[in-house]
């Protein structure tokens, strides 16, 4: 079962992404179709859970701790 409603998950447009990680949108993309960032398909616009950027920022951060490429 889900941990939270369904009214609480917050879904952001690839500007938006790209708005909040300084990157361009192509770059938003590209991270969603290797699968490095998780999304939501609704026809062609693509939506992206708030906890997934913050999944891949922490990831990224433990990788760079570890001396790891993402």
């Amino acid at each position: 079962m889900m941990d939270k409603k369904f009214d609480e998950v917050e879904l952001l447009t690839v500007a938006e992404v790209a708005t909040k990680l300084r990157v361009s949108r192509m770059t938003v993309y590209r991270k969603v179709r290797s699968a490095e960032l998780p999304a939501v398909h609704f026809g062609k616009s693509i939506r992206v859970p708030a906890t997934a950027i913050e999944a891949y920022l922490l990831e990224a951060i433990n990788t760079q701790d570890t001396g790891e490429e993402l």
